[in-house]
């Protein structure tokens, strides 16, 4: 195969490598496919000592978006490093990964399960939660609300890529905000893997003419 192929070969596949965990069909998507979701209890971190890491990648696949660095004008960011990503890590038990619009409704339902997100905790660095404020919430919280027809919207380019888990993105899909950005993201991935596709079978054809 020709060198300028093998070093755009290598370029794409990391893309469409990411990718793979939303892809239509997919091993992933199956294997998610239910609908009644697990979701666990977990109490607060104290994140106040740890220190901001990369940033990683969102359920499309691509490089994760912010979610908010300034929560309800608190100066305070979400997530769990406090940076302003739904980032996660070793010490991140919790998985503070799908990035959600609150409402009252959900606040309320929140509370009424033990997770009190209106109520300000200075002591985990945590401003408190208001209607419209967006935050980085527990993946399983997220499944908690969903199986109880609570579930807050979400942005799914700043949700990570760990939140696949625990909920498929089938489902995260049907509660975007950024729906059709995210789906713009989707069709410019899905025509880099059909131009994938056409390089191999390109480089393929080259193989075979340069034996005859």
């Amino acid at each position: 195969m020709p060198h300028y192929i093998n070093t755009l070969l290598l370029s794409v596949l990391v893309l469409i490598s990411r990718a793979a965990a939303w892809a239509p069909g997919s091993l992933v998507a199956r294997h998610r496919s239910h609908t009644r979701l697990m979701a666990e209890q977990e109490e607060g971190e104290d994140v106040t000592d740890v220190e901001s890491k990369h940033s990683g990648y969102n359920v499309l696949g691509t490089e994760l978006s912010c979610c908010c660095s300034n929560v309800g004008g608190s100066g305070i960011g979400t997530g769990f490093y406090r940076n302003g990503f739904c980032a996660t890590g070793d010490m991140d038990m919790g998985r503070h990964t799908v990035c959600i619009r609150a409402t009252d409704d959900f606040l309320e339902f929140s509370k009424s399960v033990g997770n009190d997100l209106s109520t300000p905790m200075p002591q985990y660095n945590f401003p408190g939660l208001n209607e419209g404020d967006i935050w980085c919430l527990c993946a399983q919280r997220w499944a908690q609300a969903y199986n109880a027809g609570k579930a807050p919207k979400l942005y799914l380019q700043s949700t990570h890529e760990k939140t696949l888990d625990f909920i498929p993105l089938d489902m995260l899909r049907m509660f975007a905000i950024d729906g059709d950005e995210a789906n713009a993201v989707m069709n410019k991935l899905n025509l880099q893997r059909n131009e994938l596709d056409q390089l191999i079978s390109k480089g393929a054809g080259d193989d075979d003419d340069s034996f005859q």
